[in-house]
């Protein structure tokens, strides 16, 4: 009875194949970059250091400010927030020289920045970490 009731269940991909004709095509996680569940509960994997992103605040931010980052600084921001990342800070205050960028570290993404000149009694609210890069 038990081999009865298995074969009345079919997989999502017998699913796809009976009435679609064409099956899921199977990843393969024999690669070399895959990640542990152990390495993602420690918050210890590093962000792709080239994918960071601006909001569109922080896009118009930039550029009421008339802020321009060099290659270098652009690298060291994404530096730092790899760094934020490594130590399990989910939003950050990166500093790169006078330019303070809060980044969201989870979605890799710089919410908003600034000139320190331009910072407000110079506090810095909601993060939960800092980075001098």
């Amino acid at each position: 009875m038990m081999n009865g009731i298995n074969q009345a269940f079919l997989s999502s991909a017998e699913i796809m194949d009976r009435y679609l004709g064409s099956t899921l095509p199977v990843k393969d996680h024999s690669d070399t970059d895959s990640v542990s569940f152990q390495d993602v509960l420690k918050g210890t994997i590093e962000k792709n250091s080239d994918s960071i992103k601006f909001s569109k605040h922080a896009s118009n931010r930039l550029a009421d400010r008339n802020i321009e980052l060099s290659e270098e600084q652009m690298e060291r921001l994404m530096q730092g927030a790899n760094k934020a990342g490594a130590k399990g800070i989910k939003d950050s205050l990166v500093m790169v020289d006078e330019l303070a960028f809060i980044v969201n570290i989870p979605k890799n993404t710089v919410i908003t920045a600034m000139d320190q000149s331009q910072a407000d009694d110079k506090i810095f609210t909601n993060i939960d970490g800092a980075v001098i890069a």
